[in-house]
């Protein structure tokens, strides 16, 4: 069974950064994208930025130009570099990776605090 683990989550002062991994544990076959969501409390899940085996990256509107994602499709491995963070982007981050093989599969990330407060 496919395990994902994040990493880098934290405390962190508006304006600041911090950097998100997910490994996968093992070889994901059919690998097609992965991406990180988030949910604060009281909210949905949203999806935040996600990022296809070819390279082609989406973003959420409220983190262009701040946030950054990017994979290691080799090391089964998403990154989410997040700069100039914000109060309102104080959630649970849960990372994604999405496969097909005779049909679409999604695994999930138990998810990594980040809080961003002074």
């Amino acid at each position: 069974q496919v395990q994902l683990v994040e990493s880098g989550g934290g405390l962190v002062q508006p304006g600041g950064s911090l950097r998100l991994s997910c490994a996968a544990s093992g070889t994901i076959f059919g690998l097609k994208s992965m991406g990180w969501y988030r949910q604060a409390p009281g909210k949905q899940r949203e999806l935040v930025a996600s990022i296809t085996t070819g390279g082609s990256t989406t973003y959420a509107d409220s983190v262009k130009g701040r946030f950054t994602i990017s994979g290691d499709n080799a090391k089964n491995t998403v990154y989410l570099q997040m700069n100039s963070l914000k109060p309102e982007d104080t959630a649970v981050y849960y990372c994604k990776f999405s496969r097909r093989i005779l049909s679409d599969q999604d695994f999930w990330g138990r998810g990594a605090q980040v809080t961003v407060s002074s």
